[in-house]
């Protein structure tokens, strides 16, 4: 009898698994994640600027990072911090200083994470609606120019851009 239902069992799980439906994430594909990083790094060099640009998946992990030749050493960090920050806040780094000094509550944000950079340059990567990563920016001469850099990769892959 137990052998009976031992066999059965091993018989329909297939046909229980297949009859649910398996939950499916939105995510960045390596393919969008480069060529949004490219676009974002010529649209800075067509500019003059050798900069660094970083894109993370939603978990926070470093998908590309692409550094001109001849940027600064830091802009790597930079970059990757920036894109690290939109990804977790799920917003533009730009407006994140005065979000956190908008509210003494908000402060601990800044030691939430060491790789978070509350700098502007930091662009959420949204298809559609979905929240897949974050692209950074880092090495122009000021934060809008990195942002405006950004949202060039942004516009490459058809991503959503928040408003700057």
């Amino acid at each position: 009898m137990i052998r009976n239902l031992v066999f059965s069992a091993a018989l329909f799980a297939p046909l229980a698994a297949s009859a649910q439906e398996l939950p499916s994430t939105p995510y960045l594909p390596l393919e969008l994640a480069t060529k949004a990083a490219d676009a974002a790094l010529k649209a800075c060099a067509a500019e003059g600027h050798n900069v660094s640009v970083a894109i993370v998946a939603r978990d926070g992990a470093t998908k590309v990072l692409l550094k001109a030749d001849n940027s600064g050493p830091h802009t790597a960090s930079s970059a990757t911090g920036k894109a690290f920050t939109s990804a977790a806040m799920g917003r533009a780094t730009a407006g994140l200083a005065e979000f956190i000094a908008s509210k003494p509550a908000n402060d601990g944000l800044r030691d939430m994470d060491v790789r978070m950079v509350i700098q502007a340059g930091g662009l959420p990567v949204k298809i559609g609606k979905a929240l897949v990563g974050g692209i950074g920016v880092g090495g122009a001469p000021s934060g809008d120019i990195d942002a405006n850099c950004a949202v060039a990769g942004l516009n490459a892959i058809g991503a959503s851009v928040e408003k700057l």
